[in-house]
């Protein structure tokens, strides 16, 4: 299946230390042939550019994206909040994305679009076998817990005295 952008563009960038990667791709959607319809044509269009830029994310990860026109960048960038994966679905983005179009930004169908995908992977375990594993029982917890505070209370009156 034939693509309905061209990328221009790719950089991807590593965030070792919050456990995340931004992508940012440059893309112009490929115009509309003469018996389509133009606004169809947009739609199916930003729909496939979202889809090849979300291929490689988990559904369990976070994900924020920007999208802003190359022609005109001063306009407001069109910004969909971090949010799972599989909580992004095409109604969020076209709600955001109308929301935007009718303030003072303009996305013509030919324009070129940078968009902007922070992908922030989420840790997938199962955490109370993992703390059964590692940590120490719960009476053995409370016990060390009214030791010390048994331990403490006696300093405090030989302190006194």
């Amino acid at each position: 299946m034939a693509h309905r952008f061209d990328i221009l563009d790719r950089n991807t960038r590593q965030y070792r230390r919050y456990n995340a990667v931004g992508r940012q791709i440059t893309a112009s959607l490929t115009p509309p042939s003469d018996n389509s319809d133009p606004v169809t044509h947009f739609l199916a269009s930003v729909s496939d550019l979202f889809e090849h830029v979300l291929r490689d994310v988990s559904d369990s990860d976070k994900v924020g994206i920007t999208i802003q026109n190359q022609v005109n960048p001063n306009d407001n960038p069109i910004e969909i909040s971090f949010r799972r994966k599989d909580q992004l679905s095409a109604d969020v983005i076209w709600s955001v994305f109308e929301k935007i179009s009718q303030s003072n930004s303009r996305f013509d169908a030919l324009d070129t679009l940078v968009v902007t995908v922070h992908s922030v992977r989420m840790p997938v375990g199962f955490a109370k076998s993992a703390i059964k594993r590692s940590g120490r029982p719960l009476s053995v917890m409370t016990h060390l817990k009214t030791s010390i505070v048994e331990v403490k209370a006696e300093e405090n009156c030989l302190a006194m005295h």
